[in-house]
């Protein structure tokens, strides 16, 4: 199987898992973003030129399968893609450590972006508070699964040749 082949299957099964997969048997904070945690691994692995589009196409289908305002997700993803792939070149990104800290400060500014936009653009009164309720354990769990995400064979190598 080619890398892209590769690749595809894993952003298809992230989106199965995190659509229909744990929504049924997992509460909604406690919940691992998926397609973050691909963002992030596509940013201090992968091309900047196959990252960007796949970035904004994954925050797409995260907001088509979430129900959030299109192109929220989208924007968000592809703004975290673009500050990790620009500091990329000065870290040593073949390191867990590195990995998990970066998913968790990825989570964290996607919710700060994502409550920044919805606070500007929509009138929902208490939407601060309740994005910030569940903010602590959707941290954990982001990074508890991307601590697991270097175990998987393959972490170690480069998505493409640069």
């Amino acid at each position: 199987m080619t890398k892209w082949g590769a690749t595809v299957l894993v952003v298809v099964s992230a989106v199965v898992l995190q659509s229909a997969v744990l929504p049924v048997h997992i509460a909604s904070p406690f919940k691992p973003d998926l397609l973050l945690i691909f963002v992030v691994y596509l940013a201090l692995r992968g091309s900047f030129t196959a990252g960007a589009p796949l970035s904004w196409t994954m925050g797409l289908v995260k907001d088509v399968f979430s129900g959030l305002y299109l192109g929220l997700n989208a924007f968000s993803f592809l703004l975290i893609f673009m500050v990790i792939k620009s500091i990329s070149a000065r870290l040593y990104t073949e390191s867990a450590p590195l990995f998990v800290i970066t998913v968790t400060v990825a989570t964290l500014s996607c919710v700060s972006f994502n409550l920044l936009l919805m606070v500007m653009f929509t009138a929902s009164p208490g939407i601060a508070y309740s994005m910030g309720a569940g903010l602590v354990p959707h941290l954990l769990v982001n990074a508890f699964a991307a601590s697991l995400v270097p175990l998987i064979p393959g972490f170690d190598r480069l998505l493409e040749t640069p």
